[in-house]
């Protein structure tokens, strides 16, 4: 059985221009399973909050494998504006999530991520060491570079990031060409795991010519997830 539960997280130094240093709230939901074997702080993408059905689906499959999760709003995101937070304001969310799943489960051992700028984000908060406590980051879709716009940029933290990274990645995602990412994965060394998912696009939808659905993917995305993790000690 799966307990959820909702949060509020302050995010220091995230509150209105006026008032420096102050902070502002956003919801977050943990859902734990009875026999959790890690917690993953999980970040949403830059279209679609915590409550998308793909954030929803995926935390359920993930509890099904052991894995707990802590997924958040960025500000932005929780007072309904559309555009993103500014990178310090998104990375300093993600730490507050790190540290705010650190203290509701101090005894599972952490893995931080998310889907698409999530992802990216957490693994920029970890190039800059603020997020202490994380053993793994998990990126389900990294976002390379914006769609039709190949480029290897937004890869250029991840030199500094000395934890190990695991990259969840399909064949036809826009906004990263394998032959791109491959070598950047390659580079990183023993710290890279690239698994890629054929016929996949950025939000793993699959062709139906590839005689697969969206939740046999979703419990690709958790089971390789849950592996990983094991492999991490």
């Amino acid at each position: 059985m799966n307990t959820a539960k909702e949060l509020r997280l302050a995010v220091e130094g995230t509150g209105p221009p006026s008032g420096a240093g102050a902070s502002a709230e956003v919801s977050a939901i943990l859902v734990r399973p009875e026999k959790a074997k890690w917690m993953l702080v999980l970040g949403h993408g830059a279209g679609a909050g915590m409550r998308h059905v793909f954030m929803e689906a995926l935390s359920e499959v993930l509890a099904g494998v052991g894995v707990a999760t802590l997924r958040y709003q960025f500000p932005y995101m929780e007072e309904r504006r559309k555009a993103p937070d500014r990178p310090a304001v998104l990375m300093a969310t993600v730490a507050s999530a790190v540290h705010a799943a650190a203290k509701a489960a101090p005894d599972l051992p952490l893995l931080a991520g998310g889907k698409s700028m999530g992802g990216r984000m957490s693994s920029q908060a970890a190039a800059e060491g603020k997020l202490e406590g994380a053993r793994g980051l998990v990126f389900f879709g990294f976002p390379l570079h914006p769609p039709k716009q190949p480029g290897t940029k937004r890869a250029e933290h991840l030199a500094k990031v000395n934890v190990p990274m695991l990259f969840l990645q399909g064949t036809r995602d826009d906004l990263a060409d394998l032959n791109l990412l491959k070598p950047i994965c390659k580079k990183l060394g023993k710290r890279a795991t690239l698994h890629v998912i054929e016929t996949a696009d950025h939000s793993f939808h699959v062709l139906k010519k590839s005689g697969r659905s969206d939740a046999e993917v979703l419990r690709e995305l958790a089971e390789t997830t849950a592996e990983w993790g094991k492999g991490l000690g």
